[in-house]
């Protein structure tokens, strides 16, 4: 435990004893040698889960808020608070910070709240062989000690019956959690019907409309059937009528015969008067099921632009991951020949690029290039005068400020360097840095929406 160096969190607020009960401190001595470390010894409750600010004080009887601390620890947090020896902590108050007078102290938990979750009994500093002194204590004084035991009973009574509340209090948000949980699980019951209720309409209306279009197909060929026959009664009419024209014409005899006919003649007509409202009725019918059919393929057509909206998202979503991807290679081959292009310059000037801790004199040291680390010089500096560039011909770039050799740069390896310090978006050419990276990345995802 390190020092206590930042002040602890407190609070203004007169004390409550609700919270006392949280924390129980163990083996406190009535008294502790002054001079000598002291080790606090607590349990944690069941229901008390410790925190990163939380602290141990140790606080003169009689204290009101947590700001009359005199001294205080950090507590250490358990790494697993479901074990049983996380429940028991210590901390330990260093010599050189506790009280120096024989006054009663007691230890308190305070959480980062500034609230006091618990207190030890009262202890003092005084030395191990120092002589039992004899306490004479007034009538009033023992009046005043018993009003005091009589206030922690009651005091006690009320943290007991706070404490039966809470556990009621907890076993009614168990049950409400528990019928919160039944209900969960009988909602997505009746998800699950819906849906499959759902598909079983889609399939309904499918064979549905294949009836209808089979029944269409039927009335169609039955109205032609009937076109046909009334077609062939308007043919026979006319040639009776022909006929009974020239009976009349040549046979005046023949009246009966006629009558005769002109009745025949009226069960045709009356014959064709029925067959001509059969054929509205079914013409009716027939236009009913072409606005029923008009419907359902309107339905269809729905569905199948929705379908054709879908794959179109999807081809995008394709395209864009298959131009990502390309640009990604061609990053990485561009980054393959920098390091190769790099490889080579570093073997141009003679020296290892994975092994040689080499340094480039800066212009503070003058012109003898030595490092002033280097007791002896840079063994180095034979190869970089006689091979490398000097540092007039090295170029910067203009963007980055990256050194390049002079006889090395060139267009082409400016603009391969900018393209790796620049992110341009892959549909509409919009340019971004390197840095702006997660700018970059939700440009190119707002296209696919």
């Amino acid at each position: 435990m390190e020092d206590p160096i930042e002040d602890p969190p407190t609070s203004a607020v007169l004390l409550d004893h609700c919270h006392f009960s949280q924390i129980i401190f163990n083996n406190v001595e009535k008294f502790y040698v002054p001079g000598g470390d002291v080790t606090c010894y607590y349990t944690l409750t069941q229901h008390f889960i410790p925190r990163r600010k939380d602290w141990i004080g140790i606080f003169r009887v009689g204290w009101k808020t947590t700001r009359e601390y005199y001294t205080f620890m950090w507590v250490n947090l358990p790494t697993d608070l479901k074990s049983e020896s996380t429940k028991q902590q210590e901390v330990q108050f260093k010599a050189y910070y506790l009280p120096k007078d024989d006054e009663y102290y007691q230890f308190c938990y305070v959480d980062q709240d500034g609230v006091v979750r618990g207190a030890s009994i009262p202890f003092q500093f005084r030395p191990e062989n120092e002589e039992d002194i004899l306490v004479v204590t007034t009538q009033g004084e023992v009046e005043e000690i018993e009003q005091h035991n009589s206030e922690l009973c009651k005091e006690n009574q009320e943290l007991k019956d706070s404490c039966v509340s809470l556990q009621k209090q907890n076993s009614d948000m168990q049950a409400e959690l528990q019928k919160k949980q039944e209900e969960l699980e009988t909602l997505k019951s009746i998800n699950k019907k819906l849906e499959q209720k759902v598909k079983e309409q889609e399939d309904s209306w499918e064979a549905e409309l294949l009836q209808l279009r089979v029944q269409n197909q039927k009335i169609s060929s039955e109205n032609e059937q009937m076109e046909f026959k009334v077609d062939q009664l308007q043919a026979q009419l006319l040639t009776q009528e022909k006929q009974m024209e020239k009976l009349v014409q040549g046979n005046q005899d023949k009246t009966q015969q006629l009558e005769h006919l002109e009745k025949e003649n009226d069960q045709l007509f009356l014959s064709l008067t029925e067959q001509r409202e059969y054929q509205r009725t079914l013409e009716q019918t027939v236009e009913e099921l072409k606005q029923k059919e008009a419907t359902a393929t309107e339905k269809q057509q729905e569905l199948t632009d929705q379908n054709l909206d879908l794959s179109k998202r999807l081809s995008e979503n394709k395209i864009i991951c298959n131009v990502l991807q390309r640009e990604k290679e061609r990053i990485e081959r561009e980054n393959d020949l920098l390091k190769k292009e790099n490889g080579r310059l570093m073997s141009y000037m003679g020296l290892d690029f994975d092994f040689l801790p080499y340094q480039v004199p800066t212009a503070h040291q003058g012109g003898t290039g030595q490092s002033p680390e280097l007791v002896y010089g840079n063994p180095y500096s034979g190869i970089q005068e006689s091979s490398a560039p000097s540092l007039r011909s090295m170029k910067k770039c203009p963007t980055c400020t990256s050194d390049f050799a002079g006889d090395m740069y060139d267009h082409t390896l400016e603009e391969q360097h900018l393209q790796t310090l620049y992110l341009n978006c892959p549909i509409c050419d919009k340019s971004f840095s390197a840095k702006e990276k997660q700018i970059f990345e939700d440009h190119v995802f707002c296209h696919t929406l």
